[in-house]
Order: C-alpha cells, then structure tokens, then sequence
C-alpha cells in the first residue's frame, strides 16, 4: 500500500515563528514512530519569516535545527511561488500558529489547492482567532463568558475628547482589575493587566498597536483550566488540565519561560464541574465551526462554582509538552495515535 504523503506546514509570519517549528518537529516526529513510518511520508514545507515557502533539504534542516530563516531581498514574486514538491501532497498538515496561521487565510488557500488540510476550516479558523467574533458566537449560543467591550483602533487613537470618554466607560462597565487584549494575535501578545485609569490609557495605546480591534475583559479571580477537542461532526473531549503560575497573569513570558508555569493533568475537581466543562467545550467547538483539533480554555470560580468560557484555539502548541497532546496522552490517547487520528479526520472531511 503506498505511503500517504503529508505536507507539514509550518513557519509563517507570525509573532509565533519559533513556536509554530517546535510544534512542527514534534508532529515530524510522532510520524516516524510505530505504525505511523509505514503509512506516511513527510514532506517539510516552511514558510520563512518574510514568507516564502522552501520545501526539501532547507526545510528539513529548519526542524532539524530549529533555526529561523529570513530570506533576504524578497521579490514579490517569490511571494506567489510554491515549491514542485507540493503538487504531490496527499494531505495538510499546517502547523502555523497566529495570524497569517490560524485565521482563516492560509486554510483558504489550502481549499482552493483541493488538498484535504488537518484541522478548521475558513470560517471555524476566523472566527476562533478573531476574538470579538469569537465572544459574540458565544453569546449568540448562550454560552458563559465574563463581561467585556469591544473597540476599534479608530477609538483609541482619536481626539483628546472622544479618548477619555471611552476609557471612563470602559472604566464603569468593567471595574478594575480588566484586561485589554489585541483582538487576533495568540499566545498572550500585547495582553495587558490594568488596574488604573491611566494604566487602562497605556494598554489600550498598545493594543492599538497590534491590532485595529481590541477586547477588554472583566477580571476575574479564578482557576484556568483547558480542555482538548478531537473531531469534526462528533467531537469527543478530554480530561481537562489546569494551569498556574508564579506571574500576575499568564502572559507571554510565562507561557514560553521554563518554570514559570505549571500544568496539572488531570485538574483536581468535582465530577460534576468536569462534565459540565467538557460539554461547554463541545459546544463551543461546534458553535464556531471548528474541526479535527482544539483546545477551549475556561475560568472556574472555585467559591460559587461559576464557569466561564475563556476562549477557543483551534491550532494549539503541538509539542510533547503542550497542554493539547498531553491532554489527550492523559486521556488514553498517546501522540503518535494523535497525529495519526487528526489527518485520517482531515481526509474523512
């Protein structure tokens, strides 16, 4: 039986470059082990830091050391130009997290090529990265969420009149402390905790700076726990996982700082909160659309038993480390059974 050949796909333009070749490496691997060496050839094919895609030995030597590359005197053109090898891909397996990644742009690609892809589509991609869209298909399908407010860079960065007046309502309709987020950009960039007036000014100045649309939430003192999907029309959940740490809040150095954080898998709590989690989490996946893969994060108040639906990641960190394997490795499923299941569910959509 002849070898299906899969596509790895990872680099990109993002913010999470460096990640996004991690994760690759581990999928790479868990597709050499066991079974899985028998029915999958790889083909690494990296998108560089200035985004041209380089396919081979370049490629295979970016995993293997996992050192960027930016190519230098980037011509337009290059920009359009995909390597020979891709016309003989069976199936997609894009590892690009962040925009650019996980938003909806390269999934459309890949669906104009005609080749299966591992994970969302179109839709389910956008709206799980654009986070305003997110809370809003939250709200429409009822699920819990803390308070927030949307706004637009335009409001941000307008007149010294129209500026104050936003942060003070801001100000009354979440309390402090609130967090203002970029509203498309993943693993914890641009996040800010405010506790001030003019510490809310500052973050939302910054926000701005990433991106024309921003959230600010209402802080809460809670438990953060995740919970993996794997599926598409009858998705299944996992054990669920907590996270602490030693910061304020998890933001982007202690996610990627060794030490700083922790994971505990399983999360100790009652049965009852587990299943209720489990089931919010299916239901989020499926009222974004999403497919193959997630991981939901939820905040959970300990004292009155409250559950809040953080957010929704459809392409999560895929190392032997990351919250999203580990979870299902917990669960009964091991890695190279993972990564086995998600592209036999890209090639049954």
């Amino acid at each position: 039986m002849a070898k299906i050949r899969v596509g790895l796909l990872f680099g990109g333009r993002s913010g999470e470059h460096d990640v996004s070749i991690n994760s690759a490496k581990a999928i790479a691997q868990g597709l050499q082990i066991g079974n899985n060496e028998h029915k999958y050839d790889i083909l690494p094919v990296y998108i560089d830091k200035n985004g041209v895609w380089i396919a081979g030995e370049t490629a295979q030597q970016v995993l293997e050391t996992r050192t960027p590359l930016s190519t230098e005197d980037v011509k337009r053109s290059q920009l359009w130009q995909f390597p020979p090898q891709v016309q003989d891909i069976d199936v997609w397996f894009p590892v690009l997290h962040g925009p650019n990644g996980e938003d909806g742009t390269i999934q459309g690609l890949l669906t104009l090529m005609q080749v299966p892809f591992v994970g969302s589509g179109v839709l389910g991609s956008a709206v799980g990265m654009d986070k305003i869209a997110m809370k809003m298909a939250f709200a429409e399908a009822g699920l819990p969420q803390v308070k927030y407010v949307a706004v637009e860079r335009s409001q941000v960065w307008s007149n010294p009149c129209i500026f104050p007046k936003l942060c003070d309502d801001i100000e009354a309709e979440l309390g402090y402390p609130c967090f203002v987020k970029p509203a498309n950009l993943g693993s914890s960039v641009g996040i800010a905790k405010v506790r001030s007036h003019s510490e809310l000014e500052i973050a939302l100045d910054s926000a701005a700076s990433y991106d024309r649309r921003i959230v600010i939430e209402a802080g809460v003192n809670a438990r953060e726990l995740e919970c993996a999907v794997l599926g598409n029309d009858n998705p299944q959940a996992s054990v669920l996982g907590e996270v602490t740490f030693d910061s304020d809040f998890y933001d982007y150095e202690t996610k990627y700082s060794e030490g700083r954080s922790q994971i505990h898998i399983p999360a100790n709590l009652p049965q009852n909160i587990i299943t209720k989690i489990q089931e919010l989490a299916i239901k989020a996946f499926k009222t974004v659309d999403a497919a193959g893969l997630a991981r939901v994060d939820f905040f959970y108040v300990e004292e009155s038993q409250d559950i809040y639906l953080n957010e929704i990641n459809t392409l999560p960190g895929f190392t032997q480390f990351s919250m999203y394997p580990q979870l299902w490795t917990a669960t009964g499923i091991d890695f190279e059974t993972l990564v086995d299941q998600l592209i036999q569910l890209a090639l049954e959509k």
